[in-house]
């Protein structure tokens, strides 16, 4: 028979929506069940429902605004604690890693958005963008 610890390690299994809020990827359950009824969580490569079991050694692809990162589920809670207990719950892979410091890093260096604008627009660019079909 095997020891208590090992048949409850394969055995331990929770909704991937609770497991997205106690590894603290959102701030409330319901944001994480509504990310996975989005789209934006991958469970193994494939989109799941928020009420799929995940256990541990499963892959989780998780796009938050513009990153993306790909971690393995180490442990299993469905209780959120503190965020140094949520940060054993999974590794990001080291892919991930890499390619959100590129993304960051591409950002820094983007314009940002309106910088060109500003403020109010006047009568006389009014009148352009709405000859040109603005507004």
């Amino acid at each position: 028979m095997p020891a208590p610890d090992a048949l409850s390690a394969d055995a331990v299994r929770t909704r991937l929506d609770k497991w997205l809020w106690a590894a603290r990827f959102f701030k409330h359950r319901t944001g994480a069940t509504e990310a996975v009824d989005g789209g934006k969580v991958k469970l193994n490569g494939l989109a799941v429902k928020p009420a799929r079991e995940v256990k541990v050694g499963d892959r989780l692809d998780i796009t938050i605004g513009e990153d993306t990162r790909t971690v393995i589920v180490r442990a299993i809670a469905d209780k959120r604690g503190s965020a140094t207990v949520a940060q054993t719950l999974y590794e990001e892979t080291a892919e991930s890693i890499e390619a959100r410091e590129r993304a960051r890093e591409l950002r820094k260096f983007a314009a940002t958005p309106g910088a060109d604008l500003h403020g109010r627009p006047t009568k006389r660019d009014r009148r352009r963008m709405d000859r040109f079909g603005g507004y």
